[in-house]
């Protein structure tokens, strides 16, 4: 057993070494990440507004003008909010318009009946969590010398929610299929998710998981080499963009940590 320790601990330095190079930038990658998803559908909504807008009066019967303003909402909340987040002002309002776009989509395009993409739209709510919780993170920074009254809690509880909706984005690539290859990959993501859901070795198992999901991303969701007249273009964009954000909120974790609800912060305490 002590070999693998070795193996782990020397993995868990390199992980350090890695993330105190990138602490400057980590945090806006994390967040540039996170917002992709909002931005690509802002941008969609600009550049494809007539049928967006003929979609939802086809899908809802709701007439032009009601069909106009959920493009409208969607538009400006939404590239509103990725500015916001981007630049760090409000975010707490930011966070709070691009939830209720989610919330909103879910309903809107009926995705509640989806598993698939209600697990997807949960993980999205997840990451949105964390950028919550490194907002909070930040406030406390400003006001380093003030005497605290404990722990951050809602930052902790953030944290814990966060890396528990993350999870969920997982489960929708699970493809149970018989190859070894395929097997490999799902038992690799999971191990690596369940670690990061329980806080455990959670630096480490989030950057491993962003490079998992990173290579199976690029791989499975190429958009770019499909024919731009073909749907299943806007399919594999739609993906692409949407596992881009949970690796933003992975990328968060690995800056922020697992916080107070996890097993790496119990360990402190043995």
């Amino acid at each position: 057993m002590q070999i693998p320790n070795e193996y782990v601990s020397t993995a868990e330095d390199v992980a350090d070494q890695v993330i105190r190079k990138g602490k400057n930038i980590l945090p806006t990658v994390a967040r540039l990440c996170l917002i992709s998803t909002f931005l690509e559908d802002g941008l969609r909504m600009w550049f494809q507004w007539s049928e967006q807008r003929d979609y939802m009066d086809m899908s809802w019967g709701c007439g032009k003008i009601l069909a106009t303003m959920f493009v409208i909402i969607n538009l400006f909340g939404q590239l509103g909010g990725c500015v916001m987040v981007l630049g760090r002002w409000k975010v707490d309002i930011a966070c709070g318009v691009l939830f209720f776009i989610v919330v909103l989509q879910t309903f809107a395009y009926s995705i509640l009946w989806d598993l698939h993409f209600l697990l997807r739209n949960l993980a999205l709510i997840g990451a949105l969590l964390l950028v919550l919780a490194e907002a909070r993170a930040e406030g406390r920074s400003l006001f380093a010398g003030v005497p605290s009254l404990g722990e951050n809690k809602p930052k902790t509880y953030l944290q814990l929610a966060g890396r528990i909706l993350l999870a969920f984005m997982f489960v929708t690539l699970l493809r149970f299929e018989v190859s070894f290859l395929q097997i490999v990959q799902d038992l690799l993501g999971s191990i690596l998710m369940i670690l990061v859901t329980v806080g455990y070795r959670t630096k480490l198992s989030a950057l491993m998981l962003v490079l998992v999901l990173s290579v199976l991303n690029l791989y499975h969701n190429a958009w770019w080499a499909v024919p731009s007249y073909k749907p299943l273009r806007d399919f594999l964009k739609y993906d692409f963009f949407q596992t881009l954000s949970v690796i933003g909120g992975l990328l968060m974790i690995v800056y922020l940590g697992p916080g107070g609800v996890s097993m790496d912060e119990h360990k402190k305490k043995w």
